[in-house]
């Protein structure tokens, strides 16, 4: 059966309340009779150290070939941490970058003290889709451009959606229903 799992951003809280996260289970559980949606609280959500967050994806969310999984913020560099290692289905990317850009808590989540291993992310995974804005007011864009580049992304530029942290995500439904469905 394949799965979609929603990894969120470090520091948001409860997911069922935080952006657009239950939104999106619901709307894909909707779409999709035969596909399992799961979004559960990760182990130590203000930091979201790679430590806790790779084995959690692995051993409780059961992130395999079979799973899309779609990171936020924290949760992309987690999704790409584990597409270095594991195979999975597709990934999506929601507001991703490469550095710490100077930030202590960033910095010791883990994800960023080593070079991104985007060949085997690439070989990973069947495919790999972006969203991005160039108004983020954590990231900027030329981070984001990088993962872009690296990973030759499907890229949804957008110029006003911040840090993605609406209520709703309509596109990321479309983009994963088209994914799913070819």
């Amino acid at each position: 059966m394949k799965r979609i799992v929603i990894v969120p951003g470090n520091g948001g809280g409860d997911v069922e309340t935080s952006n657009w996260y239950s939104w999106a289970r619901d709307k894909f559980r909707e779409e999709f009779d035969n596909v399992e949606v799961l979004l559960k609280d990760m182990p130590d959500p203000v930091i979201a150290r790679e430590k806790f967050w790779i084995p959690f994806m692995h051993d409780e969310l059961k992130c395999d070939e079979n799973t899309v999984i779609i990171g936020h913020s924290s949760g992309a560099e987690a999704a790409k941490r584990y597409a270095e290692r594991y195979q999975v289905l597709g990934v999506v990317l929601v507001s991703s970058c490469v550095t710490d850009m100077g930030d202590e808590s960033e910095k010791e989540s883990g994800y960023y003290n080593r070079p991104w291993e985007w060949d085997k992310m690439k070989t990973n995974t069947k495919w790999i889709v972006q969203f991005g804005s160039t108004d983020d007011p954590f990231l900027p864009w030329d981070e984001q451009q990088e993962v872009a580049d690296q990973l030759s992304t499907e890229l949804h530029k957008h110029t006003d959606r911040g840090h993605f942290m609406a209520p709703t995500f309509p596109e990321l439904i479309k983009v994963v229903k088209k994914h799913l469905t070819v």
